[in-house]
């Protein structure tokens, strides 16, 4: 078992910044990569941002260069650092967290909203 926590969640103003925290707990051994998805109303769950155990992390295009994610092994928790935010960047955030067998957890979401 691997409890997932999500915090970070906010209404910002277009240009603005927020960061998100996902803490694992439990079952965290022989951890591949944690990271980030995010779901818009009415699209597709897609891949934001994930970092490996060994350090390498990878970013969807529309979010380089203003998103970053870093993890702190010592406490299993992952960041998501979000500046410049857009309209766009509106949707719910998920934790994903991913095991050396592929298999997979997910967190609750957290609510990001970009709006003037």
């Amino acid at each position: 078992q691997v409890r997932l926590v999500e915090s970070g969640g906010d209404l910002v103003h277009p240009g603005g910044s927020l960061r998100l925290s996902c803490a694992a707990s439990g079952s965290i051994f022989n951890i591949y990569s944690m990271g980030w998805y995010r779901q818009a109303t009415g699209k597709q769950r897609e891949m934001v941002a994930r970092i490996t155990s060994g350090g390498s992390s990878n970013y969807a295009d529309s979010v380089k260069g203003r998103f970053t994610i870093s993890r702190d092994n010592a406490k299993n928790t992952v960041y998501l650092q979000m500046t410049s935010l857009k309209p766009e960047d509106t949707a719910v955030y998920y934790c994903y967290l991913e095991w050396l067998d592929r298999q997979g957890h997910w967190g609750q979401g957290t609510q990001v909203t970009v709006s003037s």
